[in-house]
């Protein structure tokens, strides 16, 4: 340890300018600056310092990693721009699993599917402590599902056209991924019926999530078992990282809940995206103020490579 490091500032806003990134560039040693999109994106490289130094030797990399992030947040200030730190060597990944409901969509689709019935005050409270970790993930989705009983499968469809709305930069993301040969997966402890056609409008080349029991044409208020939850998202990333022949450090991941948790830490870069509070402590990365093409900038990716979608 200590390895060459990289500092990604990323603004929704064009206020990375020189003055403000002349601060950030003081707290990090030997910092070289490279645009990555004018006044919104920008990498500096730097060193931690000699391996010999009593101040850097015993530091793990995770701390210092969250040292220098934490003093650049301080010379940032109120400004909306979010800092990742890591390693700068395979910083372009070569697979990308990512979390659907709140991640690559805007809503949760369960959420949705209840609203239908009158019940999206009760399962919106049930989601929300899931995904904050305070229900355990099963449980709390054979819960939500049971109250849809009744709901003609024709809903689905109807709600993928009519409220669902994709996250901003999604598409870009993908596209850009799968143009520079990255394998992308949306893995969910929602619905296929949801994810299929999501995927499909996103550009992903698998998706893998939970299945509703259908009787009659209508939802029976049960889900196939076994759920997929915390843990079977933890297990696609390592199946799909073992079949492509790659390691840890070559993979990508992206959620906001506490089920993505598993999956975040085992990746070569785990992400929370807008994530709930627990998420975002956890995770190495996190994005609070911008949208998914902030995971390109994260890569080194510049403006001009990312493909319009």
């Amino acid at each position: 340890m200590p390895t060459d490091l990289v500092a990604t500032l990323i603004s929704p806003l064009p206020c990375l300018d020189e003055a403000l990134i002349a601060r950030a560039a003081a707290v990090l040693p030997g910092a070289q600056a490279r645009v990555l999109d004018d006044r919104r994106a920008i990498d500096l490289a730097f060193a931690p310092g000699d391996p010999d130094d009593p101040n850097v030797a015993p530091l793990g990399l995770s701390v210092l990693l969250s040292d220098y992030r934490d003093a650049i947040l301080a010379e940032i200030g109120a400004h909306p721009v979010d800092v990742v730190i890591q390693p700068a060597e395979r910083r372009r990944k070569r697979l990308f699993l990512a979390d659907m409901d709140s991640t690559m969509i805007e809503q949760e689709c369960i959420d949705e599917l209840a609203d239908y019935v009158g019940l999206k005050p009760q399962v919106a409270a049930i989601t929300e402590r899931a995904m904050r970790g305070e229900l355990p993930f099963e449980p709390a989705l054979r819960e939500r599902v049971a109250l849809l009983a009744g709901l003609p499968e024709t809903v689905v469809p109807e709600i993928v056209e009519r409220r669902i709305t994709l996250m901003p930069g999604g598409r870009a993301l993908v596209a850009t991924l799968r143009a520079n040969g990255v394998h992308t997966c949306l893995v969910s402890g929602g619905f296929t019926a949801f994810t299929g056609p999501i995927a499909t409008m996103l550009g992903f080349h698998e998706n893998h999530a939970n299945t509703l029991v259908v009787e009659d044409g209508k939802l029976a208020g049960r889900v196939a078992e076994p759920i997929l939850g915390r843990e079977a998202k933890y297990a696609t990333l390592i199946r799909l990282r073992e079949a492509l022949g790659l390691d840890e450090a070559e993979t990508l991941a992206v959620g906001d809940g506490a089920n993505d948790l598993a999956m975040l830490g085992e990746a070569g870069l785990g992400v929370a995206y807008h994530a709930k509070p627990a998420v975002a402590a956890a995770a190495a990365a996190r994005i609070d103020h911008c949208d998914l093409t902030a995971l390109l900038y994260m890569q080194g990716y510049a403006a001009q490579e990312i493909v319009s979608a």
